[in-house]
């Protein structure tokens, strides 16, 4: 068997960042990332090419495809070459570490003609990610966020699913995306746990579905703790954003904008020079989009 598989998944914005408390929210943005996978008989050895951002390390995809093959006891029969392609910055704190390892197990799953359930899925590319060094706690969260859409609360440590929430309200998601990167492996955990009371009361709000609330109290306390422009924020919630912070460990500033507040939004965010991406909230699953 040398089968073929092909997978979406998409993007997310924190909520509650996960690394200070080990719980943790997210809400899924209709960026994405796609995957294909092509297996053949080089048993064990995994290559493969992030053809949107070439010079990037390639080690995550490598241990995603790893991991499904472990899971059915095939790697020593199989290998694979894998491409990712995505409108995801890498390293932005947009979550593309587990957008692109959820796209990638069900790509490789397709290829490999299994199935598994969702959260099993979803498992996968948590501990890929983990031995990939892209994420602290799993980043259960934003990778369950990535796999269904709209808002998921996590406990990251037990890897469970504590509450999802619909959202009704068709506000948009806008990024402000600085030209720097900023590598999970680089962050100072050490100022991260310093806020963790903080965070608590942040995450509680999320929990009883004030995720708005929770979103602009993390993002803002975490871009304290890390030494990011909070002002980022703060002048996208003067021009009438409904929620604004920090997204995941940085550098990006995610806001909640009602349609009619987006073009003052981005006037107020050009100051700060970077790029401004766009994106809707997303209700979708992560899904293959085609096998043979």
């Amino acid at each position: 068997m040398a089968g073929f598989g092909e997978a979406i998944a998409y993007g997310a914005v924190t909520i509650i960042n996960a690394i200070s408390i080990e719980k943790g929210a997210a809400l899924g943005a209709d960026l994405w990332t796609k995957a294909r996978v092509q297996l053949n008989k080089e048993a064990g050895i995994v290559k493969g090419r992030i053809l949107s951002d070439p010079r990037e390390d390639t080690t995550l995809m490598k241990e995603s495809v790893s991991r499904v093959l472990k899971h059915f006891q095939s790697d020593k029969e199989y290998g694979a070459y894998v491409e990712t392609e995505s409108n995801i910055p890498i390293a932005k704190g947009l979550k593309s570490s587990s957008v692109a390892a959820n796209a990638i197990i069900l790509a490789t799953l397709a290829a490999f003609g299994r199935q598994l359930n969702d959260v099993d899925i979803i498992g996968l590319g948590v501990d890929a990610s983990v031995s990939a060094k892209t994420t602290i706690t799993g980043a259960f969260d934003d990778a369950c966020a990535s796999f269904f859409g709209n808002v998921v609360i996590t406990d990251n440590l037990k890897r469970r699913i504590l509450k999802r929430y619909e959202v009704k309200t068709d506000f948009l998601i806008l990024f402000h995306v600085p030209d720097q990167k900023s590598y999970t492996f680089t962050s100072n955990v050490k100022r991260m746990k310093i806020i963790a009371p903080y965070v608590e009361v942040a995450f509680r709000e999320a929990f009883s579905g004030n995720y708005w609330t929770a979103l602009t109290l993390n993002g803002i306390l975490y871009a304290v703790a890390l030494g990011y422009e909070p002002k980022i924020a703060m002048d996208a919630l003067s021009a009438g954003a409904k929620a604004s912070g920090l997204s995941g460990k940085g550098p990006a500033t995610a806001a909640i904008v009602p349609k009619r507040d987006v073009n003052k939004i981005i006037d107020a965010w050009r100051q700060y020079g970077g790029t401004i991406i766009k994106a809707k909230i997303n209700r979708k699953k992560a899904r293959i989009l085609r096998k043979k």
